[in-house]
């Protein structure tokens, strides 16, 4: 049970940098500046042993199955850190971050979820590529590279996805039915290269 907890609360501080990435991104005009901001996010995750999904899917091929119920509980924990990050925001004076966030999940609502799912696709390579390259090298360039494509490019990452949810306060069924397909695209994105590699 404790390892269990130690798990989540991990996942949870994880949602919980993410949503400070992502009020970064909202907060800023320059995109591009912002899309390299958000990446203190992920920086922190990493730099601190943080369980992030995004951060670990990629290495379910070569877990055992047990691993699965491990991804659910950072996925759960993930998305508490990202609610709690919001609601806090919320509460403060930068709080029209969420008309931003408004637009953006407008946006991801409007989507097909085929597309949703290929874009999660694409966000959940770039995310194992980021995450592993740091893992090997120690070096943060790759971390800024592929935080910065995932988000210029409109890619799906499904706990920033959380995150902005809960800013817009747009939480709903179609809501719910994006994040999981998003995060299945981001599942089958990050196992790509680790998989092909096994074969």
């Amino acid at each position: 049970m404790n390892k269990i907890l130690h798990t989540f609360a991990l996942a949870v501080l994880a949602g919980f940098a993410i949503g400070i990435g992502a009020a970064v991104y909202l907060s800023m005009e320059n995109k591009t500046a912002g899309a390299l901001m958000f990446t203190v996010g992920l920086y922190t995750i990493c730099i601190h042993g943080l369980n992030l999904y995004t951060g670990k899917a990629g290495y379910l091929v070569n877990q055992p199955v047990t691993y699965l119920a491990e991804l659910l509980i950072i996925w759960t924990g993930n998305l508490a850190g990202t609610w709690v990050a919001a609601a806090a925001i919320l509460r403060t004076r930068i709080s029209g971050i969420a008309q931003t966030a408004e637009a953006l999940c407008e946006t991801k609502l409007k989507d097909g979820m085929f597309s949703l799912f290929v874009l999660a696709v694409f966000c959940g390579f770039l995310m194992f590529v980021a995450v592993d390259g740091y893992r090997q090298t120690k070096n943060p360039v790759i971390l800024f590279m592929g935080v910065g494509a995932f988000i210029l490019c409109g890619f799906e990452h499904c706990i920033a996805d959380m995150f902005y949810f809960s800013a817009a306060g747009m939480w709903s069924g179609k809501a719910a039915a994006a994040v999981c397909v998003i995060t299945l695209g981001n599942t089958a994105g990050g196992i790509m290269i680790p998989l092909v590699k096994k074969i």
